[in-house]
């Protein structure tokens, strides 16, 4: 390398005295660039608090990996300063201005690899980086938590609670959103009521007032009801009519499984020979809607409106609850909305299906909450929008080693943190390429 070449890349690192390049290293086989920094002051300020002028006790040798400069590996090392202060007693360690404490990547390549995570999985970052994924979780897990101290939750009034998984049927996950500002407020391990009063603290903890919870929208659980009423004295609950379809649609296939378990043989003669492939269009077509049915479909459920089969009467049942919902929407009335779902209910205890009676039954017993959350317009769509992701994210990434990962990516993604650093690329992040330095 040339004469001036370290002043030219001191200022490319954007270092001010007394920090300065003092040797470059090129190795174009191992494609690395290695750069030797110094500091030459022998007096500086002491870390710990500040007395001017205080003498160096020794340099401890420290090594960090640094944003590529175009296809190079950028190392950075350097000998830091121990100050001894005369006016505290203490030996401390000096910051440099490039990374934080106890990291052995610069402050730029962890805002980087930051937010690569918020898009791609770990791994795939970790590959791109060149590091391991240990090393980013690490790093995701230090900053979300940093940023979440820094989190202002006190207007926060309409909540959305609900449950993921971090493995199918296992390892469950509570999780509560702002409905209104559409962000991740807190998430943790289980699926029971205490899961609500460490949500309650933790809002405090964020400028937030449990007492200031208006309105929860949530699934049937027994136990976040019972969360609720013991840490958000002032919550009104909705039970979230997305669940309520549902469980309507999980008691239409249990009543068919059973029917055609018990009974494929009659079903089948019903059907006749050339009709026996419509079984499984038949599936398909009671679990959507109508306007969504495809030519097979349309034989099947037309074909079974016209039997005897209690798959039939399980459909009807499922479609009239939908249009309850649906008129309720409309009118907008809570006595007539009590009225058209009590009917529902009153039918659906008749309808000599069990599935349907068991769902009658706590549909009774939860009527207010019920017919609220069908009048006020507000669902957990958005919440369970957001499972989804993270169980696609979970997917890409082959699942996430523990709870703690899981949690800590969705708040990377779904908290909309504003005390992130920043990504060094934008906003001229490139589409595909190598990654492209940028100055610190």
């Amino acid at each position: 390398m040339g004469m001036g070449i370290e002043t030219l890349f001191t200022s490319a690192l954007g270092l001010q005295a007394p920090w300065s390049v003092e040797k470059v290293e090129l190795d174009t086989a191992r494609r690395r660039i290695d750069f030797e920094l110094t500091c030459k002051a022998t007096r500086l300020p002491c870390p710990h608090c500040q007395a001017a002028g205080q003498g160096v006790h020794d340099r401890l040798q420290r090594h960090w990996r640094h944003l590529d400069f175009f296809q190079y590996e950028a190392w950075l090392h350097a000998p830091v300063p121990r100050i001894a202060c005369t006016a505290c007693g203490k030996t401390t360690q000096l910051d440099v201005p490039w990374a934080r404490e106890g990291s052995g990547f610069t402050a730029l390549f962890e805002a980087l690899a930051l937010s690569l995570c918020q898009t791609l999985p770990v791994r795939q970052a970790a590959a791109l980086l060149r590091c391991s994924d240990k090393q980013l979780w690490r790093r995701i897990e230090h900053y979300v938590s940093a940023a979440r101290a820094q989190e202002d939750m006190s207007s926060v009034s309409l909540i959305g609670i609900d449950e993921t998984s971090l493995r199918k049927g296992q390892n469950y996950i509570t999780v509560v959103h702002d409905l209104d500002a559409k962000r991740l407020l807190f998430a943790c391990e289980g699926r029971d009521h205490q899961s609500v009063v460490d949500f309650a603290a933790d809002l405090q903890a964020h400028g937030g007032d449990p007492a200031q919870i208006e309105h929860v929208c949530q699934d049937m659980s027994a136990a976040y009801a019972k969360g609720v009423a013991q840490a958000l004295p002032q919550a009104q609950i909705s039970y979230d009519r997305f669940h309520i379809i549902a469980m309507a649609n999980e008691a239409m296939d249990s009543v068919r499984r059973q029917e055609m378990k018990t009974e494929s043989q009659a079903v089948s003669q019903a059907l006749g020979e050339n009709d026996r492939k419509l079984l499984k269009s038949l599936s398909w077509g009671m679990r959507r809607n109508p306007k969504d049915w495809s030519a097979k479909q349309t034989r099947a459920m037309h074909w079974l409106q016209r039997s005897t089969l209690k798959s039939a009467r399980a459909w009807r049942l499922k479609m009239a609850l939908r249009a309850v919902y649906a008129r309720a929407a409309a009118c907008n009335e809570q006595e007539q909305a009590s009225k058209e779902l009590k009917a529902w209910i009153s039918w659906a205890q008749r309808s000599r299906l069990e599935p349907f009676q068991k769902l009658a039954k706590t549909l009774s017993e939860r009527l207010e909450a019920v017919v609220r959350g069908m009048l006020d317009k507000r669902s957990n769509a958005y919440v369970e929008a957001m499972n989804g992701l993270l169980q696609q994210a979970k997917r890409a990434a082959r699942g996430f080693r523990t709870a703690s990962n899981f949690i800590a990516i969705a708040y990377l993604r779904m908290s909309k943190l504003q005390h992130l650093p920043p990504n060094p690329l934008q906003p001229a992040m490139p589409q595909s390429g190598p990654l492209v330095h940028r100055c610190l």
